[in-house]
């Protein structure tokens, strides 16, 4: 395995990158944030160079301090042939499997390996399985007017995280608060605030370029406000040239439509956001 450090190296392969989308989005996105400051501080490995196989982006080794904190510990992978991404996932300088992290990744192939990984480390996995959708032209959706009115559009504060935390279903612990502090801090998101300067609906975007952590307050549904939101975070994360692109839970109907209704189409693969944790940390 090798560790991409050169900037020429990695600005190469971002080309590469982009040319796999839509199926490299995630590593793609993580790779674009490392060429363009590495606000999250990650780092790339390849199986191999210039002729890879396996991508996978994760946090330097000095930035996860919490053996226990899976939110910052991200990782994403990609592969072109499986027994390389395999072969790399289970290579201890690559990923350390006693600290807890979570994986993501749109390959069926992904999952079914670190599942088999996780059993004979027994690490406990936590699968999350989400519907991909990307908007196949940002510039068009990035042309539509945004409103607002009466409410204003705006920028998600650190002091905002608390109520991001207690909405967020997979949070309201002092971990995921942390993180998404992160989020506010070091990534494009939108938002929109009432009179007081409080937020009522608001989006992310996170360390592969992901727009996640989509939210309105209930009283604030069904006006057309996530609407507005999408396409506000949609433009600053267009201007920065991001795929546009997220995951929705099977089930959450009302965000598919919603999504739908902006132009984005479901893709052919499941986003998978795997949790593990080794069981001495649980």
């Amino acid at each position: 395995m090798l560790i991409l450090t050169c900037s020429s190296k990695l600005q190469l392969l971002e080309g590469v990158l982009r040319k796999g989308l839509p199926e490299t989005l995630l590593v793609c996105g993580a790779v674009m944030h490392i060429n363009r400051g590495n606000p999250a501080q990650h780092e790339v490995v390849v199986d191999s160079w210039p002729e890879f196989k396996a991508v996978l982006t994760r946090p330097r080794k000095e930035v996860v301090t919490d053996n226990r904190d899976y939110y910052a510990n991200l990782h994403a992978a990609f592969y072109r042939e499986e027994d390389a991404c395999r072969t790399l996932l289970e290579n201890k300088d690559a990923v350390d499997w006693d600290k807890a992290f979570h994986l993501q990744g749109l390959q069926d192939g992904l999952y079914q390996a670190v599942k088999v990984m996780a059993e004979a480390r027994r690490v406990h996995l936590e699968p999350y399985f989400y519907q991909a959708m990307l908007h196949p032209d940002a510039a068009t959706l990035c042309q539509t007017r945004l409103r607002s009115d009466p409410l204003h559009l705006g920028t998600l504060s650190p002091s905002h995280a608390p109520l991001l935390n207690d909405t967020w279903p997979t949070g309201g612990n002092a971990r995921s608060l942390r993180y998404l502090r992160s989020l506010i801090d070091d990534f494009p998101n939108a938002c929109l605030l009432d009179e007081e300067g409080q937020p009522v609906a608001w989006c992310l975007s996170d360390a592969v370029g992901c727009m996640t952590h989509s939210y309105a307050l209930p009283k604030y549904r069904g006006k057309g406000h996530m609407k507005t939101v999408f396409q506000a975070l949609s433009r600053k994360l267009h201007a920065k040239d991001f795929a546009l692109y997220g995951g929705v839970l099977p089930e959450n109907q009302n965000s598919k439509r919603l999504l739908i209704s902006l132009g984005f189409h479901l893709l052919p693969w499941t986003k998978y956001v795997l949790v593990f944790t080794p069981n001495h940390l649980k």
